[in-house]
């Protein structure tokens, strides 16, 4: 149950990349989840969700990024979680480097396979330290955008 749940996972992050529609994202939590995101708070029930996770998707940086797979996972079964490092890929910023930070995500899931948490680990300096470089990078091939250039002077660019 718990890999096929987790494929069903990846296939939707696929699609909601594909799409750009980050609101499908929500709808793969039950109604009474919660999103644990240590930036940014708690999120509790899938319309609380979808709000945030909209509103960080399709702003800057989260607009920027590309992929989230999984570098490696876990299924532990008698928890009902799998504990997996995510890649936060940013766009090739113009010469074909890649830009990514990881964060370890926890997913815990019902006996019927329906996503009833997840929680994000990460250091924000790291990601702070990668997204003002992909800036630099963007920035000196022409690819970065007015809110990116305003990013990178607030991250000391």
């Amino acid at each position: 149950m718990l890999q096929s749940a987790f494929d069903r996972y990846l296939g939707e992050v696929e699609a909601v990349i594909a799409s750009g529609n980050w609101s499908g994202f929500a709808d793969m939590f039950s109604e009474d989840a919660t999103y644990c995101e240590h930036v940014y708070g708690d999120f509790t029930g899938r319309e609380e969700i979808r709000e945030w996770i909209v509103k960080t998707m399709t702003a800057f940086p989260g607009s920027e990024m590309t992929g989230f797979p999984p570098k490696w996972y876990v299924l532990d079964p008698p928890t009902n979680r799998v504990i997996c490092d995510i890649r936060n890929v940013m766009r090739d910023p113009g010469d074909g480097s890649v830009h990514e930070e990881s964060n370890i995500t926890i997913l815990t899931y019902d006996e019927a396979g329906n996503l009833l948490r997840e929680e994000d680990f990460y250091n924000p300096q790291k990601f702070a330290d990668m997204t003002r470089e992909w800036c630099r990078v963007a920035d000196a091939h022409g690819t970065l955008s007015d809110v990116g250039k305003r990013m990178l002077a607030a991250l000391g660019g």
